[in-house]
């Protein structure tokens, strides 16, 4: 499976991604990681199986400028549509929210997180992967608070914190693509849980277009 990374942003260094999914590669995940906006072409993007966005809408660690435009929102639009997978993964929820055709596709975006604490990842009972209603783990970590379109999406998993309870993983479809969302992971630890490496496997072999 080849799969394109997109990271790297002032809140969130490219380092911890390269180093949260680099065990996955002895799985024959192959990775390609572009870690400045100006790295990305509509030619390196449908050279990929699946991309992962795991990068607020800013152009590099440096500059804030946003870096998803109409035309790369369209990109992805299309990439999707015809076959190919987007899994979405924390920070690529962030900034987005102005992005009509991207929040569309994604099915929902980042709303502010209090400070990083207790966060419990529980299954929903309508769940693809795993037990209804089974703990999945428990990290330290920011407890992401999600705008969603719960008509556009299938929740999988929530998690929940002395804040409030919310969706952290979603799937849906468009044309014959696949897309994935996972609201866990600002620090490397989380990548690290064995647990979260098994959600983050099965789902890049769904938007790759495996079974559930």
């Amino acid at each position: 499976m080849k799969v394109g990374v997109i990271c790297n942003d002032c809140w969130h260094p490219g380092k911890t991604i390269v180093a949260g999914l680099e065990p996955l590669s002895k799985q024959g995940i192959e990775f390609d990681y572009i870690q400045h906006a100006s790295e990305w072409s509509s030619k390196w993007m449908e050279q990929q199986d699946v991309i992962v966005l795991a990068k607020a809408n800013h152009t590099s660690a440096s500059d804030k400028t946003p870096w998803l435009t109409d035309d790369i929102q369209q990109q992805f639009q299309s990439y999707v549509e015809h076959g190919k997978g987007l899994l979405v993964l924390h920070a690529g929820t962030v900034g987005y929210r102005n992005e009509p055709v991207f929040f569309e596709l994604v099915g929902g975006v980042f709303q502010h997180h209090p400070e990083a604490g207790p966060v419990t990842m529980a299954y929903t009972n309508n769940t693809l992967w795993g037990s209804a209603n089974t703990d999945v783990f428990a990290v330290h970590d920011e407890h992401y608070h999600m705008e969603v379109n719960e008509e556009r999406i299938q929740i999988f998993m929530t998690s929940k914190s002395e804040h409030s309870t919310q969706p952290a993983g979603w799937l849906r479809e468009q044309g014959t693509g696949r897309v994935c969302v996972l609201t866990p992971g600002h620090f490397l630890q989380v990548f690290q849980q064995p647990e979260y490496q098994t959600i983050i496997t099965q789902a890049l072999q769904w938007c790759a277009g495996g079974k559930q």
